[in-house]
């Protein structure tokens, strides 16, 4: 069996959105009409376990506040719903990213071969350095 991946579904309570006016060019549509839209999700308020939170604020994410807020912005749909979508999407993949554990390294030992190997091009490397000498008669 395959291990799906960890998944911790946002509750749709805690997310603050609200509509803006998108940046950009787009004509007389964009002057008008808010139709991107600013999410905050607090993450410290969050229903995560503390661990994914943990790991979702050592994020190095310039789209997360310093109060812990993670600040989100859509814009690249015409609409307003396929926006709001668009953002509850990425947030839920900034979670996703943070949900499994980061695995635990554990150091190991080279093997003989990949030390004769490395010798032996040390070795190869040195014959053509010396090589590079003055040429004597």
């Amino acid at each position: 069996m395959i291990p799906r991946p960890l998944s911790f579904p946002i509750d749709p309570d805690e997310v603050e959105l609200s509509a803006i006016r998108a940046q950009g060019a787009g004509g007389q549509n964009v002057n008008k009409v808010s139709s991107a839209v600013h999410l905050r999700y607090d993450i410290l308020a969050s229903s995560l376990p503390p661990d994914v939170k943990e790991r979702l604020l050592a994020l190095r994410d310039s789209r997360i506040t310093q109060e812990g807020v993670l600040v989100l912005k859509a814009q690249q749909h015409r609409t307003q719903e396929m926006n709001r979508n668009d953002a509850l999407a990425r947030l839920q993949a900034v979670v996703d990213s943070v949900a499994a554990p980061p695995r635990v390294r554990r150091a190991t030992k080279p093997t003989y071969g990949s030390k004769q190997r490395r010798l032996e091009g040390k070795s190869q490397r040195s014959e053509i350095k010396s090589s590079r000498g003055r040429v004597q008669d």
